[in-house]
């Protein structure tokens, strides 16, 4: 019986109710033997209901989201438990069932936290009280990837998030074009609800935007020569140039000093970009005439949007680049990730020699 009873919830309640009724039923009669028996038997379904009743207060064995989707019912709610414990999933959808739930208006993600009990999830569920979604991105290059990333997370499909990002009107929305729309994109942890549409999520975005470009990076975007937006441009190039923290303002500077004197930028990463393929080792010479509007080797000027989604600290490096009077760089020969830099084409030159003698070395085309 009490195996019956932790297996079955609903059969606990109802033989509980039974027995109360039977009770309740027995003691306005006379107390006959037979009566007495039923009251007996009926006082220990009670006990024996009432003894495994804690299995419905059995918590939750870990942390977990439950994903809800309007028009869902109780059987595929607790699908979606399933995914933290099935028995727990169980113990829920019995109290959802017994208290005649009606789940098809609610729509969101809901928190559980390792130890809340069916009851609380059960209160959870029927109040609609959706929890946020924690969202941490970086390194992220392209739309195509913030748009997996996000739809992986979130009940958004990835398409209609990249539709979001390609939509002209949507982007004049927030003075961007679809190229420009990842400036609005500044990698950070987030918090949103699950159910966030794409335009709800480029508003929030909007607004995070607006907050970082204060007053004080404005103007020093604009002792630069540059926008806000261009700034992220000339940040994404020089994340993509190198890895080293210490020597992206440096290379910001060098980009800089080519914008105001009116020189081609001839970045290796931006031909990648219009390639599509950031795996080259070695840049060829048709490779830096492929017809792009992001090949800076053919096109004055920057690109017309950043080449990947450039960190808040690469951002900050760009408006705080230390003078110099460099024009040139190249990678250095001993594959440290730095490089040397030049003010002149002579010396350039002599630079790039040592570091395609290093990679004829090590046979790298």
């Amino acid at each position: 019986m009490l195996l019956f009873c932790a297996k079955n919830g609903i059969g606990i309640l109802l033989m509980c109710n039974f027995a109360i009724h039977i009770c309740l039923k027995n003691m306005s009669k006379k107390h006959s033997s037979k009566n007495r028996i039923m009251a007996v038997l009926a006082g220990v379904v009670v006990v024996l209901g009432l003894a495994s009743f804690p299995y419905f207060f059995k918590g939750a064995p870990d942390d977990g989201l439950i994903k809800v989707r309007e028009g869902s019912t109780i059987d595929m709610v607790a699908d979606s438990i399933g995914s933290i414990d099935v028995g727990f999933a169980a113990r829920v959808k019995t109290l959802l069932t017994l208290t005649g739930s009606d789940l098809s208006k609610r729509q969101g993600a809901f928190k559980v936290h390792k130890g809340d009990s069916p009851f609380k999830v059960m209160r959870l569920l029927r109040s609609g009280a959706e929890s946020g979604v924690k969202f941490t991105f970086n390194n992220v290059r392209t739309k195509i990837e913030f748009a997996e990333r996000f739809g992986n997370k979130f009940m958004v499909e990835k398409g209609l998030m990249l539709g979001a990002l390609c939509s002209d009107s949507l982007c004049a929305k927030y003075g961007k074009t679809p190229e420009t729309i990842v400036c609005l994109l500044l990698p950070d942890s987030y918090e949103f609800y699950w159910d966030i549409t794409p335009e709800q999520l480029l508003d929030r975005f909007n607004d995070y935007y607006n907050k970082f470009w204060n007053d004080e990076r404005k103007a020093k975007a604009k002792a630069l020569g540059l926008t806000p937006d261009e700034v992220s441009i000339v940040a994404s190039i020089v994340e993509e140039e190198t890895a080293k923290g210490d020597e992206r303002g440096k290379v910001a500077r060098l980009y800089i000093n080519r914008v105001q004197q009116g020189m081609p930028l001839q970045a290796d990463p931006t031909v990648k970009f219009a390639i599509g393929d950031f795996s080259i080792k070695r840049l060829t010479i048709p490779m830096t005439r492929v017809e792009s509007p992001y090949n800076t080797y053919r096109v004055q000027g920057l690109p017309p949007g950043p080449i990947r989604i450039p960190e808040k600290a690469t951002i900050d490096a760009t408006l705080n680049a230390p003078k110099h009077d460099y024009l040139y760089m190249c990678a250095k020969e001993d594959f440290s990730g730095y490089h040397n830099f030049a003010v002149d084409y002579n010396t350039h030159m002599a630079n790039a020699r040592r570091y395609q003698a290093a990679l004829n070395a090590r046979g790298i085309k």
